[in-house]
């Protein structure tokens, strides 16, 4: 698949631009187990033209998570395009457009998903985005705000119109958020109405679901958010179910403990241990899900203070599941 010019092998799934989550420590290992595209934390595009630090350092994006974009949210379409123009200082390969956030402090300030109640003013900002760089673009929404307002065709066919070279569509509206299930035909009937490719998003956790969404929908290529938390691996299920058909099991309890001081040792080398310790909790908590004994672990997790903490639990964790 290409998006643009850039071309991606599409027999497996990127990684979704999670707020708070999909971080530099976290794509770079989800590449590693096979994601074939990443995307940055949304950035702001009002502090990204202000000049500010943190909107920045979300930006920075290295040589091992390549192919990836830099995700940019906001209202406005001529600060949008400035804000686009600045991220080519981190060359991404793509830019995305952020249409598709319900979180409240995003959507309550006419970014992210409520952008969906105003097609007019989404396809502005889609249009002032492509135009003002070079690299390819693409949006990222919604099936619509709410269960009366399903607008995703329309949406799709301005995105295709203001030169999107690709679009994500989440099979959820806002209303829903995360539940319930993704709704495929929805997302079936928006791939055939464009010509663009699309990338379907939303409840895909393993190789089974990332071929059901392909069979039902026609997608292009897969995106995958919360199926990864705690199971970077999943990719490689992804991988091996689409090329193989074959269905690789969960790793061991001693593998994803591995993972998981692997994955949060990165975090403190590029955020300080301060900061990493205390964003680690959440990793920490994913990654023991299902496990024996996983609510004593969490209340130890919220605890977590230090590197040889953490690897004093994973420790006892393998201990205590062998």
């Amino acid at each position: 698949m290409k998006i643009g010019n850039i071309e991606i092998n599409s027999r497996s799934a990127a990684l979704a631009p999670m707020a708070g989550v999909a971080d530099r420590a976290f794509r770079e290992l989800c590449v590693r187990y096979g994601a074939t595209y990443v995307v940055s934390e949304m950035v702001s595009s009002k502090g990204l033209t202000m000049c500010d630090r943190k909107s920045k350092k979300l930006l920075y994006l290295s040589d091992e998570e390549r192919p990836a974009a830099a995700q940019i949210f906001g209202s406005d379409p001529k600060i949008m395009a400035e804000s686009a123009v600045s991220c080519l200082a981190y060359k991404p390969d793509v830019i995305d457009i952020n249409m598709g956030c319900p979180a409240p402090k995003i959507a309550g300030n006419g970014g992210g998903s409520a952008l969906m109640k105003n097609p007019q003013l989404a396809e502005e900002i889609m249009r002032a985005v492509k135009e003002a760089v070079d690299i390819p673009v693409t949006v990222k929404f919604r099936l619509g705000w709410d269960a009366d307002s399903i607008n995703c065709i329309e949406f799709a066919q301005r995105a295709q119109r203001a030169g999107m070279d690709a679009i994500t569509l989440h099979g959820r509206t806002r209303q829903q958020m995360y539940a319930p299930p993704v709704d495929r035909k929805m997302i079936a009937e928006v791939k055939r109405n464009i010509d663009i490719p699309l990338i379907a998003n939303g409840d895909i956790v393993d190789g089974i679901t990332a071929a059901q969404m392909i069979e039902e929908t026609g997608c292009d290529y897969l995106m995958v958010g919360r199926g990864a938390l705690g199971r970077p691996w999943v990719f490689s299920q992804i991988t091996a179910y689409l090329e193989h058909e074959v269905v690789l099991p969960e790793p061991p309890v001693s593998e994803r403990m591995r993972v998981m001081v692997e994955h949060i040792k990165k975090i403190c080398e590029y955020k300080g241990e301060r900061i990493g310790i205390r964003e680690a909790r959440k990793h920490a908590a994913w990654y023991i899900k299902g496990i024996h004994g996983a609510a004593a672990y969490r209340q130890q997790v919220g605890m977590l203070e230090s590197i040889e903490q953490l690897e004093e639990l994973a420790f006892n964790i393998v201990r205590e599941n062998m």
